[in-house]
């Protein structure tokens, strides 16, 4: 299996999110892949699916993603049924930081228990 076929998960995830100036090569059994994606959401999913390829440590690529926008960790569009505990704990597997979202959108949130379908939340960087 050549070593590219091995990691093809995270490359589709790099196409999904449209990762820019990306480059990847494969040497010597060496996959060396690079870009930007938007946000430290994108880079952790890429790293996510290297790591369920190749182990906590692998050792046959090297990756440099960069974060065009590092400032916050992702924006979330609501959903029906969704709360800011919920969010939280998909984004931080920690319900309770709902508080850390909900401060990062006081400019459009006056209550925690109130969001609306549609909305557009910043997620702020854990």
């Amino acid at each position: 299996m050549a070593v590219k076929d091995k990691y093809q998960s995270a490359l589709a995830l790099g196409e999904k999110f449209g990762i820019r100036d990306g480059k990847v090569e494969e040497l010597n059994g060496i996959l060396r892949i690079w870009g930007t994606v938007e946000n430290n959401y994108q880079k952790d999913q890429i790293w996510d699916a290297i790591k369920a390829a190749g182990g906590s440590v692998p050792t046959d690529i090297v990756a440099d993603i960069q974060v065009s926008n590092p400032n916050i960790y992702t924006t979330h569009t609501v959903e029906k049924g969704e709360s800011l505990s919920k969010i939280a704990k998909h984004y931080y597997d920690d319900m309770m930081k709902y508080k850390q979202i909900f401060d990062a959108n006081r400019d459009q949130l006056s209550d925690p228990d109130k969001i609306e379908v549609g909305q557009v939340l910043v997620i702020p960087n854990p």
